[in-house]
């Protein structure tokens, strides 16, 4: 049967190739231009196969796996009668992958900081120093809050927006909405988008500007900026803390590696961070270990280094203060040849309730390496980085790097956890009655404003004037005072080194003049965009032809390069069709000239479809081809009627493009839906997840069964305004292999099982109400109006924000492109500048648009695969240019002593002048903090950024300070 099916192709290809050849001759086109690529033997290959790196990775983008954070085992210790005892549940990372094909490396694994604190510390970034509204209230439960209202354009190219931080006794919540002058926010409307619509009492402001110190002290208890670690040195068959507490000979690894750790400092007399220890009578030793971290300051309580009684067996000096760091290292020495030996440590040979991470590193002797297990207590939420696989480092530089930012996130995660959480909610409701109780008395009527009234005002008197000054003058004496005593959330521009982060966008077309409606990617150098003005194929680094003029209004566009087909709507009124078209069809020297007209569509459009307002797709990498069209309540599905292998192997056979999709079956939805999609299925068992209204439904393929599978409850403000919930995306991604959708509306984003009725515990919410959501594990990535919002998929932490005006996401099957109005030539801010002075024009010339700047993000990049020779195709950087966003610090990872520095895709900072730009600790906090106190002299200039040439120019001229 096999050889008669290849020898069935093989005439089957023969034919027709022989009718191509005959069409050929008889066509005006006398040869289409076919591009092939050599490999490094000199050998040709075809551009578009079944199968490729790029492909396989576009189709493992949704799929990723908890099995990379560990797993949850229950340890047992053996008492002194031989019985075992439970030692409790710990989730153990050894980066063991056995039964998984995702086999990761040092290099691979995404290191990055969760929830950095420049980013979420909103109040000392965004609100302190700045005129801002301060409101308490009473809701339904008598509970008081504190909502913090500001219009800013801080970091945001000159668009304002709201930004609102609501502070009750469960924590912070944040939330960003854009800015109308024409119709301003009221304080009502505002809390309607954090649900809570109640009020026992309605706000008030707060006039009084002491009432910021207090809000302040309320961020503060999301968690410590700076922090300390134990580091315990342990000896092979000690088995308890009174064994490892009482080494007081140190062996030259252990040294070693307290000295990769940080820099050994003098406590008497220290004046940074000191992390509990005495620095007065040298009461707790007299040296210790420190280092800066991207800002963050760290102390290491180090056993060996703190006081040893030789009479106490417990060591309870040692005990003291690292039986109460949340994180601890534990420091093994193995000469064993064997890569697999590892000591046998378990938590509960540490005595400790406080304690909820350990972090144990054993060194080999024979190849110098490091190897590292970390055990975290089940209550503690997942975090990463996730260990490599096998995770051992022969880099010390990189090992530390990794080290490093696994600790202090393994701390943020582990604040989180219920014995933390209950006492950060009893501290936030104790400050929060006592703000309440202070500011609110009947006494204090002239410092209250009524709840009606809007957050920004017209008009205002000279007593008000002279009130917003004195505001503005405490609150930056405020945070002057929190930057000089080192607990500002920090800034990464001003901490020395920078990491060439994966998400960062390389220039693909800098001059479209088009607003783009919707568009797709055609292979790794191309892009097909609609626009009001007809519809354009862009290739990097020519100029963009048209295809379709603006008689063709194209809405929705996809194309499926496995199949070679181009697939469109057209939406005019109710006359809204799809189209099928060829790749092949735009391609050769002749084609690259024509432009199509609606009438020159018609032979390609499916009739069938007529009135449809919406399609969708199956997965990209799915043996066939399924569409969905929408017509109203009317779901029609229609399949391909080849596979992907029959479109590889016979991609010259000829039949006439619309007969290629088969309509299957009608089904029927509740409502009209606003999104669709395509779930493949077990054994053909495919699902359609569509969402209307305010609810998510799956419907069967096979048999048209609908279930209800998630409702979003509109709190009764926004069903009063008639505001409907905005359904931004439902995206099927695979969790080891299990299909699970992300449900994402309004700002939430909602983990939903398909073969269980209950999801994962978490849902995570987004700072800005997103247009776009894309998944690319380990990322899932919020597009937003004027900003990209990046945070993890497995536990949703925030790792990076970055503002772009004019934002609009344009694809993301493959590699990620987007337009924004932020281009290379100068700042916004300096463009505003010139148009200040520009004549009128006059009231017949038409109104030019600005351009429209194309980036791309590289999927390779955000799936690890990134290399520190990649470099953006329009802009390479000179090897003798440093890639830093700012002048900054040689040495802010370390302490002034030394300049070790990790060799993980990092870059050195060298100031022109070849001398330091800034101190080595964060006191100086940059334009992220609010104050400008680091500025280039006249004659210097700030290194070029690669970054820097796809995004904007940073101007200097214009540096904006809070200092009066």
């Amino acid at each position: 049967m096999p050889c008669a099916m290849e020898d069935f192709l093989f005439r089957f290809r023969s034919k027709s190739v022989s009718t191509q050849k005959k069409r050929c001759s008889q066509s005006p086109i006398k040869e289409q231009k076919r591009v092939t690529w050599k490999d490094g033997s000199g050998n040709q290959f075809r551009p578009r196969c079944s199968s490729t790196p790029t492909t396989d990775l576009t189709v493992r983008r949704d799929a990723f796996s908890r099995r990379q954070y560990g797993s949850v085992e229950t340890l047992t210790l053996m008492d002194d009668d031989c019985k075992s005892h439970s030692a409790g549940r710990f989730r153990i990372e050894s980066g063991d992958l056995e039964g998984s094909d995702e086999v990761s490396s040092p290099v691979a694994s995404p290191v990055h900081l969760e929830n950095p604190e420049f980013q979420t510390r909103w109040y000392f970034k965004y609100f302190l120093g700045k005129l801002h509204q301060n409101y308490v209230g009473i809701d339904t439960e008598k509970d008081p809050f504190i909502l913090s209202v500001v219009v800013t354009d801080a970091n945001n190219h000159n668009v304002p927006q709201y930004r609102a931080v609501l502070w009750r006794k469960n924590g912070a919540k944040r939330v960003c909405l854009p800015y109308n002058p024409q119709k301003p926010q009221t304080v009502k409307g505002i809390l309607s988008h954090f649900e809570l619509e109640k009020f026992e009492k309605g706000p008030k402001e707060i006039f009084d500007p002491d009432i910021q110190k207090d809000i302040l002290v309320l961020e503060e208890q999301e968690g410590s900026i700076n922090f300390k670690f134990g580091v315990v040195y342990a000896k092979e068959n000690q088995v308890s803390d009174e064994e490892f507490y009482s080494n007081d000979d140190p062996s030259q690894s252990f040294n070693s590696f307290s000295d990769l750790l940080g820099d050994r400092i003098k406590l008497k007399g220290w004046e940074k961070f000191k992390g509990g220890l005495d620095v007065k009578s040298n009461a707790t030793g007299t040296e210790s270990i420190y280092t800066v971290y991207e800002g963050h300051e760290i102390m290491f309580h180090v056993s060996t280094l703190l006081p040893h009684s030789l009479e106490n067996k417990q060591q309870v000096e040692r005990k003291r203060h690292i039986g109460n760091d949340i994180v601890n290292i534990l420091f093994y020495e193995s000469s064993s040849p064997d890569p697999q030996a590892f000591p046998q440590f378990k938590p509960c040979m540490m005595r400790s309730r406080f304690t909820h991470i350990f972090a144990v590193v054993c060194y080999n002797t024979c190849d110098r390496s490091y190897k590292l297990n970390v055990f975290s207590e089940e209550s503690v939420p997942l975090f990463g980085p996730p260990l490599p696989s096998p995770p051992v480092f022969h880099d010390a530089d990189e090992f530390r790097e990794f080290l490093l930012v696994k600790l202090i996130n393994g701390e943020k995660a582990a604040v989180n956890n219920p014995l933390f959480a209950q006492k950060r909610e009893r501290t936030l409701e104790m400050l929060i009655k006592n703000i309440h109780q202070g500011y609110m008395m009947e006494t204090n009527k002239l410092y209250r404003r009524a709840f009606s009234d809007v957050i920004q005002d017209a008009h205002i008197s000279r007593k008000e004037e002279a009130r917003r000054s004195e505001y503005l003058r405490v609150g930056q004496t405020l945070k002057v005072k929190t930057i000089l005593k080192g607990d500002a959330p920090t800034s990464l521009v001003t901490t020395g080194l920078l990491k060439r982060e994966p998400w960062e966008p390389q220039s693909f077309c800098m001059d479209f003049p088009h607003p783009i409606i919707c568009g797709d990617s055609w292979g790794d150098n191309k892009l097909i965009l609609s626009t009001e003005n007809g519809t354009f194929i862009v290739e990097e680094g020519l100029n963009h032809r048209s295809i379709f003029d603006k008689s063709v209004p194209v809405k929705q566009l996809d194309v499926v390069e496995a199949h070679n087909l181009l697939i469109f709507r057209c939406d005019k009124g109710k006359e809204g069709k799809i189209y099928v078209y060829r790749l092949n069809d735009f391609e050769g020297e002749v084609l690259d000239k024509v432009t199509r007209g609606k009438a020159e569509c018609r032979e390609n459009r499916i009739e069938k479809t007529k009135g449809c307002h919406l399609y969708a797709l199956s997965r990209q990498g799915a043996s066939h081809l399924r569409m969905v069209v929408a017509i109203q309540k009317r779901l029609l599905l229609f399949t391909w009627k080849h596979s992907v292998a029959w479109s590889t192997w016979c991609p010259t056979v000829d039949f006439e493009i619309v007969d290629g999709f088969n309509f299957v079956r009608e089904l029927q939805a509740f409502d009209s839906p606003q999104l669709i999609t395509l779930i493949d299925g077990v054994r053909d068992d495919n699902q359609i997840c569509v969402g209307y209204k305010n609810q998510f439904d799956l419907i069967n393929e096979k048999n048209g069964d609908t279930l209800q599978l998630y409702q979003v409850e509109a709190n009764k403000i926004l069903r009063k305004r008639k505001i409907e919930v905005n359904l931004v995306a439902a995206l099927d991604i695979y969790e080891d292999e299990e299909s699970e959708l992300l449900l994402c509306y309004n700002h939430v984003s909602h983990f939903q099982k398909l073969s269980e009725e209950t999801s994962h515990d978490f849902d995570f919410n987004w700072n800005s109400e997103p247009s776009d959501i894309v998944c690319a594990f380990p990322y899932v990535m919020a597009f937003t109006a004027d900003s990209i919002e990046i945070r993890l998929i497995i536990n949703g932490n925030l790792v990076h924000a970055m503002s772009q005006p004019g934002l609009s996401l344009i694809t993301s099957k493959c590699d990620i492109y987007f337009c924004t109005l932020a281009g290379p030539g100068g700042s916004p801010k300096e463009k505003s500048t010139e148009q200040r002075y520009t004549p009128p024009s006059s009231p017949s010339a038409k109104t030019l648009r600005p351009p429209q700047y194309i980036y791309k993000i590289p999927l390779s990049c955000l799936a690890g695969q990134m290399t520190t020779t990649d470099k953006s195709p329009m802009n390479p950087t000179p090897p003798h240019q440093s890639t830093l966003l700012a002048p900054v610090a040689q040495n802010g990872d370390r302490s002034p002593s030394n300049k070790r520095r990790s060799p993980l895709l990092r870059t050195k900072c060298i100031h022109p002048s070849g001398e330091k730009t800034a101190s080595d600790r964060h006191d100086s906090s940059g334009s992220d903090s609010g104050i400008s106190i680091l500025r280039p002299g006249n004659n210097s200039s700030p290194p070029d950024s690669p970054y820097q040439q796809t995004i904007c120019t940073l101007d200097f001229s214009h540096q904006e300070t809070d200092l009066v």
